[in-house]
């Protein structure tokens, strides 16, 4: 699964890459957690009006999940979306077909049991270059207690697929990575299903480097910078960052 990411890319970047009609206004984030918002790409009205940049909580809340106490607390259950089931899935199958965004990030977390605890890793593009997860979003038409005036609110779940074969080690799920040739297709509600299943499939191995940090991240109340940093000895860990493979080019 993945259940924390980081967003640190300098705005202009993020703009550049997603072809955004303007810079985004975003605060550097390093641990990036479900129930929070967070942003994301989608097309504008009509689903053919060009890419802007939204905030949309993280985990999905179906649109016909029922209204009461215990929602939108249904999405918390929900904040990735399996890529082998998004067709057959009541919670996720509408939003494949008609409500796909891009989330952007520079990095997620993973967690690994090494001497009898869990270590997390942060995983990146061994460039440092920003992409974009594969993400579904949707509209809950709650009542109360809800984002916007009349209560709806819009959420988002990222999609995972089976992990490459350098990321096994640590995890086997990892979330899908497009590239960017890939967007326009994915966003596109005219993509056909088959077409756009395609596209879910793990990021090669060789784009990414992974390294320890730390334990600190585990908490969503610690978002600073410094816990991007590799996790040394002194700090309680052994791992400098695993030496890149060369990158294909991707922007």
């Amino acid at each position: 699964m993945c259940g924390r990411y980081s967003l640190t890319t300098p705005m202009e970047a993020v703009r550049r890459l997603f072809d955004l009609p303007e810079r985004p206004d975003l605060a550097a984030r390093v641990n990036i957690a479900p129930s929070q918002e967070v942003a994301a790409v989608r097309l504008g009205e009509g689903e053919a009006g060009p890419r802007h940049l939204v905030a949309l909580r993280w985990g999905l809340i179906p649109s016909w999940a029922p209204s009461g106490a215990n929602e939108p607390g249904i999405g918390n259950r929900m904040i990735n979306a399996r890529a082998e089931t998004l067709a057959e899935k009541p919670a996720f199958r509408a939003a494949f077909r008609r409500r796909r965004c891009l989330i952007p990030a520079d990095g997620f977390y993973e967690w690994k049991t090494e001497r009898g605890r869990k270590q997390p890793y942060r995983i990146a593009l061994a460039s440092g270059a920003p992409f974009a997860f594969a993400g579904l979003w949707e509209r809950w038409e709650g009542s109360g207690g809800g984002v916007g005036e009349d209560g709806a609110i819009e959420s988002c779940a990222i999609v995972t697929t089976e992990a490459n074969a350098r990321l096994q080690a640590i995890h086997p799920r990892m979330p899908v990575i497009l590239a960017p040739e890939a967007y326009d297709l994915w966003l596109d509600p005219a993509t056909p299903g088959a077409q756009a299943q395609a596209l879910l499939r793990p990021a090669p191995s060789e784009w990414f480097t992974a390294y320890r940090v730390s334990p600190k991240i585990n908490s969503p109340a610690h978002d600073d910078p410094a816990l991007i940093a590799p996790l040394d000895e002194a700090a309680g860990g052994d791992g400098a960052p695993e030496p890149p493979d060369p990158q294909p080019r991707l922007l």
